[in-house]
């Protein structure tokens, strides 16, 4: 069974988030190494924020695309989603018309 680890780039879906996985490959004739990113669709059941570090691996085809299952999360990112964000400028701004 394939595993693989990459980073959460998009958290959009439900139960699902897009993993980039980078990888370097050396050209067969001129020998530069060209660095090779691809996207695929894993299914999320850990709940995982975007730039998050995962390590995930293949499993039985759960649609179209999903072929792949997050198995741990290796690194947190401390970025906060784009809903807590929105909590955290509400706060503020509530606590500027009180003031």
């Amino acid at each position: 069974m394939k595993k693989f680890t990459g980073k959460v780039v998009e958290t959009k879906m439900a139960k699902t988030a897009k993993v980039a996985v980078s990888r370097l490959k050396v050209h067969p004739l001129y020998q530069k190494r060209l660095k090779i990113k691809k996207v695929y669709h894993v299914h999320d059941e850990l709940g995982v924020k975007i730039g998050d570090e995962v390590k995930f691996q293949g499993c039985r085809p759960m649609s179209k695309t999903k072929k792949w299952q997050i198995v741990e999360i290796i690194g947190k990112s401390n970025q906060k989603s784009p809903k807590e964000k929105e909590k955290v400028e509400k706060n503020k701004n509530l606590k500027e018309k009180k003031a």
